[in-house]
């Protein structure tokens, strides 16, 4: 599921610049080498037929993740004072990785993405369909301020990928588990 999930998050941040550059929210736009969907139309189309298998992908995920007991055992609820302090370490270049365990940093950042990633869809249909969804685009403040909330999330899931492959370069016997899909944690048990 993680290869899926992130071959529609690409596909989704390319469109969704390639749609952005249409009529951007800031004074910047993104080079168009760096877009997917050619214009405005093709952008939609690739944006929201990746979203459907993203939304696939997770409810796939979610349900995996309940029933198995995957997220209580991998992912499992970081304490603030193991964060702050392995958050020091991290930032000192001091902590230990091991593969197969997540540290309190990581559980938190998976949660955070877990959670933006849910918020860019629903915010994502908000803008889509404003007028159909209109009850679920006033919940975040009106189209604008929606399509700005989407946005952020877009560039903090872009913050996140970077930071995730940062890592992997650091660290690269991680990408083993991660192409043989070695279930988190079998390794220290």
């Amino acid at each position: 599921m993680h290869w899926v999930g992130a071959y529609a998050m690409f596909c989704m941040i390319f469109s969704g610049w390639q749609i952005y550059n249409a009529s951007p929210s800031l004074p910047v736009t993104v080079p168009n080498w760096m877009t997917l969907g050619g214009w405005l139309a093709g952008g939609i189309a690739w944006h929201i037929s990746a979203m459907w298998l993203l939304v696939a992908d997770g409810v796939a995920y979610l349900i995996y993740g309940v029933v198995t007991g995957h997220f209580r055992r991998t992912f499992g609820r970081p304490s603030l004072r193991d964060v702050v302090r392995e958050t020091g370490l991290a930032l000192q270049f001091k902590l230990p990785h091991t593969t197969g365990v997540y540290n309190s940093v990581q559980r938190l950042l998976y949660w955070f993405v877990l959670v933006a990633a849910v918020l860019a869809v629903i915010t994502g249909l908000s803008i889509w369909k404003p007028v159909q969804l209109g009850f679920m685009t006033d919940l975040f403040g009106g189209y604008a301020i929606a399509r700005l909330i989407h946005l952020g999330l877009m560039v903090a899931i872009v913050g996140f990928v970077v930071v995730h492959l940062v890592l992997v370069a650091l660290f690269p016997r991680t990408l083993v588990s991660m192409v043989v899909s070695t279930p988190s944690g079998e390794e220290h048990r």
